[in-house]
């Protein structure tokens, strides 16, 4: 249905558009570009005419996703609306907001001071405005109109009451009752009865609406009733009754509800409920549709103080930097030994344990980080037959860049991306637990609840912390019903580790709390956010006004290119080193402790770790001295110099295996070692020993044996073997699961509002038919074609046809049909003066000639 269309009233009608297809036409351009904009599901495809527009405006799928996007007060404005009559004025819309201003209200409702009472008469011409340019509402100022599917989506009903908690009207709860038991209901209702039962229903509505009459039936109910009813006013307003559609009347009511059904202030919503009309209810509750109406959003209030914004900001630039160091120590991590990918997606559970511990973190902050990277574009399954999670070319692109530019590169993709790893762990649908970088952590919901939640920081003093519970209540106001389904949560602190990082769980719980709680827990750990408030390069990320990168910069640590060397195979850190340096140091020693200073230990697993990769003693040498404030200590000398000297003294090379040493006793040592027996070692010659094992296994073995062994070619040249990380093949970041159309941009506005009105024009230009031209052959079916021309073969006649041949030529020719047979006209064409066939499919109408 493309129109809305009210009921019929008496007396003038008001001024305006009949239809809602005529007030898109009387809107300007820019206002139908501003619908557009906040509705663009309205364009796909392009609506032809604004007819058409008006149809798709009234759709119940664009209708509720409209629905959705309007604040709390919009929102209640318009369900008011639902619960008036059609046509209603914004008077009548103000009173079912607060009541009659005469009026004692109900005592569960909030009561409303003058100072409320004209804070809804202010907002109220904002939120009509809002509904009317999303085309929710249109129709005269005095005569307001939701559109049909707005309107049954909130008007309330016995099944739905929604949130006002009303029921349906009197007129719809009896639309299927008998016309005698509504005359038995006006009656016992102490009213005279009525022709017929349109007009019975519509004394009984007059009867609940009149304020006196109502109050004066009332006052004869039993106190037991009354309370009755005051449990259902404020909804739900359903109950339960055995029998509730048997006939009772006042004389035979013997109890609180027989006496409430025999006068109609209880009606039968099923055979074992009873619903309370609205009418009544309204009534009851002093003429109000909410108990609390908001016409303000509420502003957070945080508790704590605000702190210094320079602490703040350097407090998030260090967490950033932990961030970015995280991210490669991972990816570097990865490219060495990459974790295999489940069959379903994600990641196992062990490698994620594993990685966490080699992290130093716990399971949840791991999650996290590895899902910004992967949104980042850092991180991809390679694709393998035997795939596995490695860092994509992108990565070492990123590498290169600052510090701060890799920073802003994971926050904007951190702000954007539908990818919520707190759900990992989570049980799914069917009670599984949900995998980490598994394909059923993307909700639509999160980046819209990222971004509003930082805004409410960002409009808070500069420093001001706040909790996600304190910015909930502005959240909720804003967008009422956009909160996502309730989640299961799960019994630890929090998905990121520490208690407070999200709010504590709760029944009435959805998605939208949780991811609030989530946010801040992230953007902490990301360095958006420092001590709990917005940071500077935070605030340039969320606002665009300047780069994130050029704001973080200034604030990072100056990264230091030497380290200081101890006697006890010790190099502390003091501080933030080059990327060069800290890989070229994470080679040839293990990290033992992180934090503000890093402790690295050399082993002699590590510096055999750095010869493996090529590098020889006089490198290492050279490269401590270089990068220490203090001479290289003796003991590393020593120690350097002893794994050297070993290195590479045994020797691997393919036979299936051999083992070659110019020492025999060390040959005879390592055929002797029972941990040996697996490698089914045979001795060759004094200096030769044969396995059965692969080359890199027997190399891998002999090194947990505690021997230095070095590979070596078949000619015999020591091979030196680099741990080559691994990198996928091109990959392109995760698209985020869309929500909904995307935003058209000016472009695609303006030649879309282009197009619907030219096609409006056409649909509703005043059209002449023009007057028979009797040279014009007629059009006729493909079935009528066919008929006439074998009818002509039979009786011999002359037809005139209409002919479209191959190049698209249309033609008239005069023939005489000889056979139609195949899908084919044979016949002498007298314009070609010759004998023809002609495809029927390409004949576009007959005719016969007049004589």
């Amino acid at each position: 249905m493309t129109t809305q269309q009210g009921p019929q009233r008496t007396g003038k009608a008001p001024a305006g558009p009949r239809t809602l297809a005529e007030e898109l036409r009387s809107r300007a351009d820019d206002d139908l570009a501003a619908l557009l904009r906040s509705r663009p599901d309205l364009l796909n495809p392009v609506p032809g005419d604004l007819t058409q527009l008006a149809a798709r405006l009234s759709s119940r799928a664009s209708a509720l996703r409209a629905l959705e996007r309007l604040d709390r007060f919009t929102l209640q404005v318009a369900e008011a609306l639902a619960a008036a009559p059609d046509g209603a004025p914004p008077a009548t819309v103000r009173t079912l907001l607060t009541g009659p201003a005469k009026v004692k209200p109900h005592p569960g409702a909030t009561p409303l001071s003058t100072a409320d009472r004209a804070a809804v008469t202010a907002a109220l011409p904002r939120a009509l405005a809002t509904l009317r340019d999303r085309a929710l509402l249109w129709g005269p100022d005095n005569g307001l109109r939701l559109v049909i599917a707005a309107r049954e989506a909130l008007a309330p009903t016995a099944a739905n009451p929604g949130r006002t908690g009303l029921g349906p009207t009197l007129a719809d709860a009896t639309a299927g009752m008998s016309p005698a038991r509504i005359q038995q209901l006006l009656v016992s209702a102490g009213q005279p009865p009525t022709p017929d039962p349109v007009t019975a229903v519509a004394a009984l509505t007059a009867l609940l609406t009149d304020r006196a009459r109502c109050d004066a039936l009332l006052a004869t109910a039993p106190e037991p009733a009354l309370r009755l009813l005051d449990r259902l006013v404020w909804g739900p307003p359903t109950g339960t009754v055995p029998d509730a559609t048997r006939p009772v009347t006042a004389e035979d009511a013997q109890s609180p509800v027989e006496w409430l059904l025999a006068r109609g202030l209880l009606l039968p919503s099923s055979p074992g409920s009873v619903v309370l009309p609205r009418e009544l209810a309204l009534h009851l509750r002093g003429g109000r549709t909410h108990r609390l109406v908001e016409p303000v959003q509420p502003e957070p209030a945080p508790a704590a103080a605000a702190r210094d914004p320079q602490a703040v900001d350097g407090a998030a630039a260090g967490q950033a930097y932990t961030a970015v160091r995280t991210v490669e120590e991972l990816l570097d991590l990865w490219g060495l030994n990459p974790p295999p990918t489940l069959r379903a997606g994600g990641l196992g559970v062990r490698d994620l344990k594993r990685t966490a511990q080699t992290l130093e973190s716990t399971e949840q902050q791991t999650a996290f980080w590895l899902e910004l990277a992967y949104t980042a574009g850092l991180l991809a399954p390679d694709g393998e037959a035997d795939e596995r999670w490695s860092p994509t070319p992108a990565y070492d692109g990123w590498l290169q860049q600052d510090t701060a530019d890799r920073w802003a590169a994971l926050a904007a993709g951190w702000l954007t991306a539908t990818r919520v790893p707190a759900l990992t762990g989570t049980p799914d649908g069917k009670g599984k637990p949900r995998a980490a970088l598994g394909p059923e952590l993307d909700r639509t919901l999160a980046p819209s609840v990222r971004r509003a939640a930082l805004a409410l920081l960002a409009e808070l003093p500069p420093g001001t912390p706040a909790t996600a519970d304190e910015l909930l209540p502005t959240l909720r106001w804003q967008r009422p019903l956009r909160g996502g389904p309730v989640t299961a949560r799960p019994a630890a602190d929090g998905p990121h580790g520490g208690a407070g990082a999200h709010p504590a769980a709760g029944p009435g719980r959805d998605l939208r709390d949780d991811l609030v709680g989530w946010t801040l827990a992230e953007a902490e750990l990301l360095g958006i956010t420092g001590r709990g408030a917005l940071a500077s390069p935070g605030r340039a990320l969320l606002t665009a006004e300047a780069d994130p990168a050029e704001v973080l910069a200034p604030l990072l640590p100056r990264p230091l290119d030497h380290v200081i060397l101890q006697p006890d195979l010790t190099a502390i850190a003091p501080g933030p080193l080059l990327t060069p340096l800290a890989q070229a140091l994470a080679l040839c020693a293990d990290i033992e402790s992180k934090g503000g200073a890093t402790v690295y230990r050399f082993t002699p697993e590590s510096v055999r770790r750095a010869l493996d990769a090529g590098r020889s003693a006089a490198d290492l040498q050279a490269f401590l001295d270089q990068h220490s404030r203090t001479p290289v200590p003796q003991p590393l000398s020593y120690l350097i110099d002893d794994v050297a000297r070993r290195h590479g003294i045994l020797r691997v090379g393919a036979a299936s295996s051999y083992l070659r040493c110019d020492d025999p006793a060390l040959l005879g040592e390592v055929l002797a070692d029972r941990r040996s027996v697996d490698l089914r070692l045979r001795l060759l010659a004094p200096t030769v020993l044969a396995s059965q094992a692969a080359p890199d296994v027997l190399l891998a073995t002999l090194r947990t044996m505690g021997y230095a062994p070095a590979a070596e070619s078949a000619e015999g040249d020591v091979l030196i073997t680099r741990p080559d990380s691994h990198r996928t093949p091109p990959r392109a970041a995760p698209v985020p699961v869309p929500d909904g159309p995307p935003t058209p941009d000016d472009v695609l506005l303006a030649a879309a509002i282009k197009a619907i009105r030219a096609g409006d024009r056409a649909a509703t230009a005043v059209r002449r038919e023009p007057a028979p031209d009797p040279r014009r052959l007629p059009r006729t079916a493909a079935a009528e074609t066919l008929a006439s021309l074998q009818t002509a073969v039979l009786l011999g006649e002359r037809m005139w046809i209409g002919y479209l041949n191959a190049e698209g030529i249309a033609s008239q020719r005069i023939i005489d049909p000889v056979k139609v047979e195949g899908g084919f006209v044979t016949a002498f064409d007298h314009h070609a003066d010759e004998l023809r066939t002609f495809a029927l499919h390409r004949i576009t109408g007959v005719a016969e000639l007049e004589e």
